[in-house]
């Protein structure tokens, strides 16, 4: 209380040292959620739809399009894996992009391109056409799944920064849901003009992230990299939860990109270089050891979402109804809502509990309920294959895990994977580092889309998700020695918690020992860091 009244005498000399009033003796209120950061983030996020709807809409419409086209089962599994392949290009020219021109036109760059694609994807009139405007949708994909989790990360304060941050998530969801809904509706049209109009319609959402982009501020850590000092003030103002954390934030930008502290003109000359240059050297041929920790955390996390097979899921959720005896296609239809629905729940659930309870503890139980969901739907889906008659439990119990297993995904390895790599590089890595980590993303996903089909007419469909499971319990390990918990830490406070891969525990409690001795750790060591 001291420190309120104090400053309440500083600010009027002439208020009287003895009058205090009741609000004087009130407990400090947790701040609000700033409404600036939180629309910011809503933003930026609907170039996440764009994903997301690709993959919900390609679920559906490629058995239609399998039908008009008559292509084989080989030539399905690269139209629906290859968007993942071409998004690294979107991906890799996304990072680069954003240090140049600006994570907020990097978001415009994605809509346009996306646009571009699902238009021609809507008046595909061959195979070879279609594959051709898959590729440009996939280039605005991966500039979207790369700059939306950035952008966020750098625009949101800490207290909520886990929140904003799985929002790119949670619109993906959407955009899948969405995905869904478009198949059932446009189920009925004829076959060779209800696959267009489904993915036709994905242009949409690109017109409409176009528009909204124009009321977004920028990036605030960009344009300190470029010396706007008194721009990015500005919206740190905005986007911060008090008057002390907006000067605490730009003080720590500024040391992070080489700027004096005394500094505080509205223009500055960077002396650091802020276009990206030396970031591969620093990432690959000369990393120190916090940011090789920081580099197989930001790639790992994103391999083993994908490994995983969540794309098998939601891509080939129709084959997987089938498998477990769900014949008509309108049920089909409706099963893959089912599952879009409760993705985008379970996401919207995590969204509110990253900042309450941490990163680690929703990881660890997400990918414990993934490996137990895929265990259990590999048992009905083999038992279903090698019974002579119908099995209504294991049908029951394989459509049950399906659901059991994109809700135990959504409320953690969905979110948190975009939310861990977006935060923990440092200021000069973040863009490339972050786009290292969708390229992977994309890859594996890549990998899984493309070759499920082949994977599960070699090994059964009950044999691929077994191999799922045991590569989550993989994930689970990798997670619990690798993981340092980063809740609660400001985004350029993030290295101390990195360089120590295995033993970061120990390393860590030394650290705070080490800041505890030398009087630094007054607000310093934010809650979150425990182990």
């Amino acid at each position: 209380m001291s420190v309120g009244l104090n400053s309440e005498r500083d600010v009027n000399p002439s208020h009287p040292s003895t009058e205090k009033t009741i609000a004087d003796f009130d407990p400090v209120k947790k701040p609000k959620r700033n409404k600036f950061a939180f629309a910011c983030a809503i933003l930026a996020s609907v170039a996440s739809i764009l994903l997301g709807y690709d993959i919900g809409v390609m679920s559906g419409a490629k058995d239609y399009i399998q039908t008009d086209l008559k292509l084989s089962d080989v030539q399905v599994g690269f139209l629906v894996g290859t968007l993942n392949w071409y998004s690294l290009f979107g991906s890799a020219a996304a990072g680069v992009t954003s240090d140049w021109i600006g994570r907020r036109y990097t978001i415009v760059v994605a809509g346009a391109i996306f646009f571009a694609g699902a238009l021609l994807m809507g008046f595909s009139t061959n195979y070879a056409f279609l594959m051709v405007a898959r590729f440009v949708a996939g280039i605005g994909v991966g500039y979207a799944l790369m700059i939306a989790p950035v952008y966020t990360a750098e625009v949101s304060p800490a207290s909520s920064r886990g929140f904003l941050t799985s929002f790119p998530e949670v619109f993906i969801n959407a955009g899948i849901l969405l995905g869904y809904v478009s198949n059932y509706a446009f189920s009925k049209l004829p076959t060779n003009l209800g696959w267009r109009i489904m993915l036709g319609i994905g242009a949409i959402p690109s017109v409409f992230l176009a528009l909204v982009v124009l009321g977004m501020p920028e990036s605030p850590r960009w344009l300190v990299m470029q010396g706007r000092l008194g721009d990015a003030r500005k919206v740190l103002d905005k986007t911060s939860d008090s008057k002390e954390e907006s000067q605490q934030r730009l003080s720590d930008i500024k040391e992070a990109a080489g700027i004096p502290q005394d500094c505080n003109d509205d223009l500055v000359q960077v002396q650091k270089k802020s276009h990206g240059e030396g970031v591969w050297k620093e990432l690959f041929i000369h990393p120190t050891r916090p940011v090789r920790h920081i580099l197989i955390c930001g790639i790992g996390i994103h391999f083993f979402q994908q490994a995983s097979g969540i794309d098998a899921v939601v891509l080939y959720s129709t084959n997987i109804f089938e498998k477990a005896g769900i014949t008509s296609s309108s049920h089909k239809l409706l099963a893959t809502v089912a599952v879009g629905f409760t993705k985008t729940v379970f996401i919207l659930v995590a969204t509110f509990l990253l900042d309450r309870i941490g990163r680690r503890p929703l990881l660890l139980s997400s990918v414990g309920g993934m490996v137990l969901s895929l265990s259990a739907l590999g048992f009905g889906l083999t038992m279903i294959d090698h019974s002579h008659e119908k099995l209504p439990w294991a049908v029951a119990l394989s459509i049950a895990m399906v659901l059991a297993f994109v809700a135990f995904f959504s409320i953690g390895m969905g979110p948190i994977a975009w939310v861990y790599s977006s935060e923990i590089f440092p200021l000069r890595l973040r863009a490339q580092g972050t786009g290292i980590g969708v390229a992977m993303n994309r890859v594996t996903s890549g990998v899984i889309s493309t070759t499920f089909i082949m994977l599960y007419k070699a090994i059964s469909i009950g044999g691929s998700f077994f191999l799922f499971a045991g590569i989550a319990a993989v994930a689970w390990s990798f997670f619990y020695t690798c993981f340092p918990e980063t809740r609660g830490r400001t985004l350029e406070d993030m290295e101390v918690l990195f360089g120590n891969l295995i033993n970061w525990r120990s390393a860590l409690k030394d650290k705070q020992k080490e800041e505890e001795a030398h009087g630094g750790n007054e607000g310093q060591i934010q809650m979150g860091t425990k182990a």
